[in-house]
């Protein structure tokens, strides 16, 4: 098995981490309270629902993927692939969750592949 994988795995549980908080928040469209104590429930109420649990669980996994990837990958070697997170929730964002789409962010999302690109090659 490719050690790849790992990061990947990493890559894939991060981003479905954050999607599924998103998508699942938006669905609810309840407010966060303005109380210190208010604000604590509902956000204790709030992990025991599936989804957003889940999303919790996979940042769990996520790590242990991390772990295995850090056996196989010097850490400066390894990284940079985590830029391409925010890269795929954007891509994610905008054509699952109709987040908006602009020149900006699109070009924010090329410099962190090229980013990547010189960082891995060099």
């Amino acid at each position: 098995m490719s050690p790849y994988f790992y990061i990947f795995g990493t890559l894939f549980f991060t981003v479905y981490g954050q999607i599924v908080l998103k998508w699942r928040l938006s669905q609810l469209a309840i407010v966060l309270p303005e109380g210190l104590l208010d604000k604590t429930l509902y956000l204790l109420k709030l992990i025991f629902d599936p989804f957003v649990f889940s999303g919790f669980a996979s940042a769990f996994i996520a790590s242990l993927f991390w772990m295995a990837a850090m056996t196989k990958f010097e850490i400066t070697q390894a990284y940079p692939f985590m830029s391409l997170a925010p890269a795929m929730v954007f891509v994610i964002g905008v054509f699952f969750l109709g987040e908006v789409f602009t020149i900006g962010k699109l070009v924010g999302l090329l410099l962190i592949i090229l980013g990547i690109i010189v960082t891995v090659k060099f």
